[in-house]
């Protein structure tokens, strides 16, 4: 536990001030115009597949390229690009620059595909009937989009020639205890989250396959699965901003990549609870923090994991009092 709060500490007196104070209420303002104008959405309402995915591409690269551009324009001795001073694969010195922008355009595309891709997930379940159409569609769909986003990662990852192990895929020297102590002080907050209207409409998102009980005798194993599903989810999401663009990032920008990727990740949770929403951006930093000083992604997502799935037994248990 110490552990992390001198990763947090450390990170925090190195920081621009301005740059975070800025970039913060770039969040800030990005979070008002969605919850206010319905952002989100709008994108998600859209019919046309090849639509989603450029309405959200366009919403993830405004929000993380302006992140950049205000670390650029304020703090520009954080990110030399082009001045020798970080490792570079070998060749030109614009070599940087190139791999840096590619990651900048490339990182939103893949989350836009990840959050719209569904197709296979469709197509394979729909001549199933009634309810399994439905369950093994939500089932199925998590492990696709992990797929989804491992192949383009890994593909960029051996292209930039970054460091093994990849994208934070390391265990060696990794400790269980500071993340469960961690978990046990995100208890009081998840259990005020489970109070309020909007989470308990969201969750537990296990609720949206109560048609089984219908169906079936015992259900209890087929919310399971459902569950276990639910969480690779997390690894996808852990391994693509943590492991992946933190990692990656931190090339150019050393711990300096941290605020950008965090704003990148608070904007894919505009279809969130306010709250939820609100919090994923610090979460994005601490996260972000820990991975940057472990080089590994497995205390996030335990906590990531450890969080979704309190968040499932908060709501499950926000809907049994409500029914009192």
């Amino acid at each position: 536990m110490n552990e992390i709060i001198g990763y947090l500490k450390n990170y925090f007196q190195s920081i621009n001030r301005t740059v975070f104070l800025l970039i913060t209420l770039l969040v800030a303002i990005a979070i008002t115009c969605n919850y206010t104008l319905g952002i989100e959405r709008a994108i998600v309402a859209f019919q046309s597949w090849p639509l989603r995915i450029a309405g959200f591409f366009l919403l993830f690269a405004f929000i993380f390229s302006l992140a950049w551009l205000l670390q650029f324009l304020l703090a520009p001795e954080t990110i030399p690009l082009s001045a020798g001073r970080l490792p570079m694969p070998a060749g030109p010195e614009s070599a940087g620059s190139r791999i840096f922008f590619m990651l900048l355009m490339a990182a939103p595309a893949i989350f836009a595909l990840k959050i719209s891709f569904d197709v296979v997930s469709r197509t394979l379940t729909a001549p199933l009937a009634f309810p399994w159409n439905q369950y093994w569609y939500k089932v199925l769909d998590w492990p696709l989009k992990l797929l989804v986003v491992a192949l383009p990662v890994v593909a960029i990852w051996r292209l930039g020639r970054f460091d093994d192990p990849m994208a934070g895929l390391q265990g060696k020297g990794f400790q269980l205890r500071p993340y469960l102590l961690l978990l046990l002080c995100m208890v009081p907050l998840i259990a005020f989250a489970a109070t309020q209207p909007d989470f308990l409409h969201t969750y537990p998102k296990v609720q949206r396959i109560d048609v089984l009980d219908q169906y079936v005798t015992n259900s209890l194993p087929w919310k399971v699965l459902y569950e276990l599903s639910y969480g690779i989810d997390f690894l996808t999401i852990e391994f693509f901003f943590r492991g992946f663009l933190v990692l990656a990032f931190a090339r150019f920008a050393g711990k300096h990549a941290i605020l950008p990727v965090a704003a990148f990740y608070c904007a894919i949770h505009f279809g969130k609870p306010l709250f939820e929403c609100i919090t994923s951006y610090f979460g994005g930093i601490i996260l972000g923090a820990v991975v940057y000083n472990t080089r590994s992604i497995w205390g996030g997502l335990i906590l990531h994991l450890g969080i979704a799935w309190l968040m499932e037994l908060a709501g499950y248990l926000g809907h049994v009092y409500k029914g009192v």
